[in-house]
């Protein structure tokens, strides 16, 4: 069944929720939502390339080349011969604690948020927002842009993440 006043309410609490958290985030990092993308990515995978990082926040080589510039003026993250004609990015140590920051920024309103909910209902939550995640990766088809700014820690720490798990169906 199609209910369009359940899709209208998703769609307003999807706006307002990535509004709150990337309010905090971009203020945590001080840098655009890209570049906080990046950080984080950064701190799980450090040294990969330019356009690999580009991929994983979902822009172009040549705005990648654009964002990892502006992050290395601020001192965050810094270049270095890869392989062939590659270039690897790694965080600096400024680097390091912004992407903590951008972490703690993106859970803080998102905890306040889900604790308006009583236990049953957020693991009713859970269970919906594990299902809805695994039908969005089947959109999207790529594990690194749909969490992006996902703290990969505290997501497999009591079950497995449903895109990683998606994501490994579809290669086996």
């Amino acid at each position: 069944m199609h209910d369009k006043r359940l899709a209208n309410l998703l769609g307003a609490a999807a706006l307002a929720v990535n509004d709150v958290m990337l309010a905090g985030v971009r203020q945590a990092g001080e840098v655009s939502t890209s570049g906080a993308g990046a950080l984080v990515a950064l701190s799980t995978a450090p040294g990969i390339s330019v356009t690999e990082l580009g991929r994983q926040v979902g822009l172009s080589q040549s705005a990648a080349a654009r964002m990892v510039d502006s992050l290395e003026a601020a001192g965050l993250v810094r270049r270095s011969p890869g392989a062939g004609r590659q270039v690897s990015v790694t965080l600096t140590p400024p680097g390091r604690r912004a992407a903590g920051q951008i972490l703690t920024a993106r859970a803080e309103p998102l905890a306040h948020l889900v604790s308006r909910l009583d236990a049953a209902e957020q693991e009713a939550l859970a269970e919906l927002l594990a299902k809805l995640l695994t039908g969005l990766y089947g959109e999207i088809g790529d594990a690194d842009l749909l969490c992006r700014l996902c703290d990969r820690a505290s997501c497999t720490s009591s079950a497995a993440c449903p895109v990683g798990e998606a994501e490994r169906n579809r290669q086996s």
